[in-house]
């Protein structure tokens, strides 16, 4: 099985007409994804490679029945077209868009408590169901089919952690890049509890960075609610102090947020924490239940 995308996801790409929407979009179709439609306004009824495009989302979802979203539109109008398909009814909102206002996405998340759409990101690399869905920018070639389920906040960690496991010839059932911006939709409590309940995902795989508190509340979480095994990786132990690193979440403020601290934590919750990636994807291979 899968979280979040999988066999019967069906896609609807707003910004398809886009550069970025229509490589990624044809990348996604390739892989297997069944993008249905896609979404520019003023550019309804022509196609993108034979898959049609629509005026709106609610337009794209009653003709093609498209359940999920994915969002290559640029920042200043993202976080309309987030709300957007919302209002059409979308289960899975998919922003791949960096550079959204923090403000923005602050009424976006407060706006999506009271729908039943769920958001991953924004600027973010999307999610992945080996084998089965892609929905954004992840390289399907680095990920086989398994039972890891993978989170982070790097995209680039995404890569090059499925990148180690597969090498090591351990799969993955889903693998989520939840984005490193401060406001962001699913995190890691939520993806914990997705891979917690899925019969499939036998080991979870968390990625953290430094900045935010993101990696001490699912320590928390881990220990009152998770009973899989869980390894997980910090990326910046060697980053300079009273220096910004990385994306806008990765903000320290004395010993809280540094990657030392989120280690400590997580390690106090039963994690076992890898100090390189590929120290990570060792671990995964130790504790994969046989």
């Amino acid at each position: 099985m899968s979280v979040l995308v999988g066999t019967d996801t069906r896609v609807v790409v707003q910004g398809i007409t886009g550069t970025e929407g229509t490589f990624h979009t044809l990348r996604n179709v390739a892989y297997g994804t069944n993008v249905v439609g896609g979404v520019t306004p003023g550019k309804g009824g022509r196609e993108v490679e034979g898959i049609p495009v629509f005026d709106t989302v609610a337009g794209a979802v009653r003709e093609t029945g498209a359940d999920t979203s994915m969002v290559f539109v640029p920042p200043r109008f993202a976080a309309d077209a987030i709300l957007e398909a919302a209002d059409a009814g979308v289960a899975l909102v998919v922003c791949i868009t960096e550079g959204i206002p923090a403000r923005d996405m602050a009424f976006v998340r407060a706006y999506l408590r009271g729908t039943r759409t769920r958001l991953v990101g924004p600027n973010c690399p999307g999610v992945i169901s080996p084998g089965q869905a892609n929905v954004g920018i992840i390289p399907g070639e680095v990920c086989t089919p398994g039972a890891v389920g993978l989170v982070s906040r790097s995209g680039t960690l995404v890569y090059q952690i499925v990148h180690e496991m597969t090498s090591k010839g351990i799969g993955q059932s889903t693998c989520i890049g939840m984005g490193g911006d401060p406001v962001h939709g699913i995190g890691f409590v939520e993806a914990l509890d997705l891979f917690e309940a899925d019969p499939d995902t036998e080991l979870i795989v968390m990625v953290g960075e430094i900045g935010g508190d993101d990696e001490e509340r699912a320590a928390a979480h881990v220990r009152e609610h998770v009973t899989k095994p869980v390894v997980g990786y910090v990326a910046g132990f060697e980053a300079p102090p009273g220096r910004r690193m990385g994306h806008a979440g990765a903000i320290v403020t004395g010993s809280a947020g540094t990657a030392a601290a989120k280690a400590e934590a997580l390690e106090a919750a039963g994690v076992r924490v890898g100090r390189t990636p590929s120290e990570a994807a060792e671990l995964v291979g130790e504790l994969l239940p046989a």
